[in-house]
């Protein structure tokens, strides 16, 4: 009985069918990095100070200087506090001068900012600041907990249901709750967009790089891992740019409409054959080998197999397990590094904007040169050989001085 390795190769493993599924499937990985927009380029810090314009009731002639010496408590270092104010009274502005104010209390009527880098970002629009500066951490958190849901839920529903609809919902899920994201009034409605869209965006990612790979014959099967990555890295780059130019977190929320060829994507057909659905199967593959310009041998499609195979199987292999459980360990090792950087990109003492191109830019030959080094060093190389470069290289890092940004670390040595 012919395997369905033995059918892709009947009917093109990397032909014109795979090539418009694969592209189908990688362009939507070039606006995905759109959705780290939000909790990425923001002034976690801003310059501010309370808004006291009540005093401007009695002293409508105030300039600013003698209204912030009037309501703003100062700082040890003689600044004006960030976060405090002293408390408002219904008083003339002669007795406020004459007497003075003592009471303070945080910012009862939000906050006055200034000298940004950004038009808008959601600590601005949100007050993420003084005791509430902790809710970009929540942001941050929320959303990468709704791409591990997205991973739990779409993993499980590609099995049930197909690899097809388990890449097209999560797609419509990133569209909706993109808008709606970016249309928050308050911050609890966006911390639930931010989770619903990252769902969506775990369970694309996911899907859509399984989708692609099980229509690839092996010999070319590490595009189907890579090129969706490829994309994505360069959408690193591309978002650089697009914030450098709009500088508002809500428009870029707007802009990152994400596109999906569904004409183009097709179910797979090891699923269907794994579904026992036969006949479905066999007429994509002679669909797939005319567009291929293949012909399909009549034996062949007589022998195609009902496959049986699931997370189950996993599990019940002894050396299958071992493995599973180890790739599990260094996907966790390897995102909790990647998106630590990522999410302080803006703390590393250069301009954001350079070091997020600098980003994507990095990441163009590492997913160009894994497509060589999977076809000619194999997977368990490969894989062994990257791990552990980018562990050295993080361990490399403790030997950067603390207490310093990077741009004076440089500068000290020009």
């Amino acid at each position: 009985m012919a395997d369905f390795g033995e059918v892709l190769r009947s009917i093109g493993d990397f032909g014109l069918f795979q090539k418009i599924t694969l592209f189908a499937l990688s362009f939507p990985n070039f606006i995905l990095p759109f959705h780290f927009a939000s909790v990425l380029f923001v002034e976690s810090d801003p310059e501010r100070r309370c808004n006291t314009d009540w005093i401007l009731s009695a002293g409508p002639n105030l300039t600013t200087e003698e209204q912030l010496n009037l309501t703003l408590p100062r700082e040890e270092d003689g600044s004006f506090s960030k976060c405090r104010m002293f408390v408002p009274v219904d008083w003339d502005i002669d007795d406020i001068r004459e007497n003075g104010l003592n009471e303070t209390s945080g910012c009862v009527n939000g906050w006055v900012y200034g000298n940004m880098i950004y038009k808008a970002t959601i600590v601005t629009d949100f007050d993420l600041v003084c005791e509430r500066a902790n809710f970009l951490e929540v942001a941050q958190t929320l959303f990468m907990a709704g791409i591990l849901v997205g991973c739990l839920l779409f993993g499980p529903f590609a099995e049930s249901f197909g690899r097809k609809r388990a890449t097209q919902i999560p797609v419509v899920l990133m569209v909706v709750f993109c808008v709606t994201t970016g249309l928050c009034p308050n911050f609890y409605l966006y911390l639930a967009s931010q989770f619903m869209a990252g769902i969506g965006y775990g369970g694309f990612r996911m899907n859509g790089i399984i989708l692609a790979t099980e229509w690839i014959g092996v010999s070319k099967r590490s595009w189907g891992a890579c090129l969706p990555q490829l994309f994505a890295a360069v959408g690193q780059t591309v978002l650089a740019g697009v914030i450098y130019l709009v500088r508002d977190w809500r428009l870029a929320q707007l802009l990152r409409h994400v596109g999906i060829l569904d004409r183009f994507i097709p179910e797979s057909a090891r699923w269907l054959l794994n579904r026992g659905r036969t006949d479905e199967a066999n007429q994509l593959i002679t669909k797939v080998a005319n567009i291929n310009k293949r012909t399909v041998p009549e034996l062949v499609l007589e022998k195609v197999p009902h496959e049986t195979w699931g997370v189950i199987i996993l599990i019940q292999s002894p050396l299958l397990r071992k493995y599973f459980f180890t790739v599990i360990f260094a996907w966790f090792s390897l995102n909790v590094t990647y998106y630590c950087l990522s999410f302080n990109v803006g703390k590393l003492g250069l301009d954001v904007f350079m070091t997020q191109a600098m980003f994507g830019l990095s990441e163009l030959p590492a997913h160009i040169m894994s497509i060589w080094l999977l076809e000619v060093l194999g997977r368990k190389v490969s894989f062994m050989s990257t791990i552990l470069m980018g562990g050295l290289m993080c361990i490399l890092l403790l030997a950067v001085p603390q207490g310093k940004t990077l741009q004076m670390h440089c500068k000290n040595h020009m």
